[in-house]
């Protein structure tokens, strides 16, 4: 029994080694740093310098050392729309961003409450935009969106300064927004931050602005589309009258035509009724005198009041040929 007390004392003794060990350890990862603190108080090294851990294994006192991670890797933040006035003092809403890091993590421990993000882009988001107002200030609104300007080469002594013409194009916004990375650089320095990039994301006009803008483009546009509409049915009102005219001089040559063929059919049926009552004028004589009773007398309730003897009624009273003539 003795020695069955001894073999879970030395278990105990090896959990709770185990245990103490395992807590003397930390792990930094890649991508973050750590700063240790003791009672509260973050532990300097012989230079009266805070001490920083970098990424990999290390050892702490447990139970009375407390580490605090801070990630050093590239982070973004996101500044809300704001309003600038340009040179002009023209209104934008102006989104940016900005990419930044940890640079010193001691400096960026101390000034920001224990390494607290938000505290941190809080300082920052101020520097920002003190420094994008005093920058976007010197920019007119063309120049924000697009503006590029002619660099005269000849004032360059560079060889890679080569270009069309001897002009270059650059734009006056990505020097602006250089100027601006700078400054905000400088002022980040003290809270141990570098600033890695500073980008605009979107530029718009404010609401009272873009509604009058609009109306304005609106109108144009409705100009345009209304003379568009006059110039189409002025065409439309010339097209229609050259249909009309090529309609009038068809008809008109189809008519003159016409006219041309019912002359030439009516002279050729006179010659050859010409020709026909050459040959026989006593048949020709009598089927014209058949015809005419026929048109006469077809009704039945026609009156015809003529002399016996007349020349009309020669066939009803001598159907033999007249003599000839």
């Amino acid at each position: 029994m003795f020695r069955s007390g001894i073999m879970n004392l030395i278990l105990v003794l090896a959990v709770a080694l185990g245990f103490v060990a395992f807590n003397s350890l930390f792990i930094i990862r890649e991508g973050n740093v750590g700063i240790v603190t003791r009672f509260g108080k973050v532990l300097r090294t012989d230079e009266a310098q805070l001490s920083v851990s970098q990424p990999g294994l290390h050892v702490k006192i447990p139970f009375i050392d407390q580490v605090r991670f801070l990630d050093a890797r590239i982070q973004t933040l996101s500044s809300s729309a704001d309003r600038f006035v340009t040179s002009e003092k023209k209104d934008l809403i102006i989104d940016s961003y900005v990419k930044w890091r940890i640079s010193d993590p001691a400096t960026y421990y101390l000034t920001t409450a224990g390494g607290n993000k938000m505290q941190a882009e809080e300082l920052l988001r101020r520097r920002i935009t003190n420094s994008l107002r005093s920058q976007i200030g010197k920019l007119t609104i063309h120049e924000i969106v697009s503006g590029r300007e002619e660099v005269d080469l000849s004032s360059f002594d560079s060889a890679d300064a080569q270009g069309e013409n001897g002009i270059i194009g650059s734009s006056k916004r990505d020097e602006v927004m250089q100027n601006a990375l700078r400054d905000i650089g400088e002022s980040a320095t003290e809270l141990g931050i570098e600033i890695v990039d500073v980008r605009i994301k979107q530029i718009n006009l404010p609401p009272e602005v873009s509604t009058s803008i609009y109306a304005r483009m609106r109108a144009e546009r409705d100009a345009v589309a209304k003379l568009h509409r006059s110039q189409g049915r002025q065409e439309a009102e010339a097209i229609r009258a050259q249909a009309d005219r090529d309609v009038t001089i068809k008809v008109a040559e189809a008519q003159r035509q016409a006219r041309t063929l019912m002359g030439q059919g009516d002279a050729e049926a006179t010659r050859i009724y010409a020709e026909a009552y050459g040959r026989n004028p006593e048949l020709f004589d009598f089927i014209r005198s058949m015809n005419a009773y026929r048109e006469a007398l077809s009704s039945g309730q026609d009156v015809l009041v003529l002399e016996p003897d007349s020349e009309f009624f020669r066939y009803f009273n001598d159907p033999s040929p007249a003599p000839a003539r």
